[in-house]
């Protein structure tokens, strides 16, 4: 599904020249869930946003679903996002001159999609915010945001929801309830799911972990490379 071979990014930093992602190669299978950890300034975030096409390696080559996105242009990438790849980030970035209902919908009503608004109000439903449809952002809780949030990044069906901090800027019930209601909507649609967290209890939960240091994978914890459970925790499940 994600497929990133010897990818690199280099920005310009004053005279200098800043590597962020340093030959970064990796493989994510469709369906999987993917924890991305690392301390700051590791290359996570950037990480997520090459995927998603909001920016461009220095070199290397990204396939998003058996397509090269470092080979399109910009309409193409935002059709690929629009398509294929729900965004989830840390601050919401929600249109505070629509609602909520609004918000959910209109990715959907550019696409032209038939029935946009029943979907919307199922999106709402299944973040169990259908009585706050007719809010606006700025009448919602952070939670209460992020959960929009989340409908939308549902509303195209994607394949692949990336997901930067979700948690990063709510409270541990909150965050909690966020988490619960990403990897179910995973579960429910078998998406893709690439999360980015510094929460080592959320990343614990995740089928795969890759750990990034100075721009460099340093640990890839598949289900065929972490510890078995001990016989308590079987006989606990």
């Amino acid at each position: 599904m994600i497929s990133l071979q010897n990818v690199t990014k280099v920005v310009r930093s004053g005279a200098e020249d800043l590597t962020i992602l340093d030959d970064v190669t990796l493989d994510i299978p469709g369906g999987q869930f993917v924890a991305v950890t690392g301390a700051s300034g590791s290359g996570k975030s950037t990480l997520l946003g090459l995927v998603a096409g909001l920016d461009a390696p220095t070199s290397g080559s990204i396939i998003v679903d058996n397509e090269d996105i470092t080979e399109m242009n910009e309409d193409e990438l935002a059709e690929t996002r629009s398509k294929k790849i729900g965004f989830v980030f840390q601050s919401f970035h929600l249109i505070p001159s629509l609602t909520a209902f609004e918000n959910v919908l209109i990715p959907m009503e550019i696409l032209g999609l038939k029935d946009a608004r029943e979907r919307a109000e199922k999106l709402l439903e299944d973040v169990e915010l259908t009585k706050r449809g007719h809010h606006y952002p700025s009448e919602l809780s952070g939670g209460e945001q992020q959960r929009i949030a989340i409908a939308r990044a549902f509303a195209n069906q994607p394949k692949i929801l990336l997901a930067d901090e979700p948690t990063g800027n709510l409270d541990s019930k909150n965050g909690s309830h966020i988490f619960d209601l990403m990897t179910g909507l995973h579960k429910e649609h078998g998406i893709t799911l690439v999360l980015v967290t510094h929460d080592a209890s959320l990343a614990a939960k995740a089928e795969r972990r890759i750990k990034l240091r100075d721009g460099r994978v340093v640990g890839d914890e598949s289900p065929d490379t972490l510890p078995a459970p001990s016989n308590s925790s079987e006989q606990r499940s």
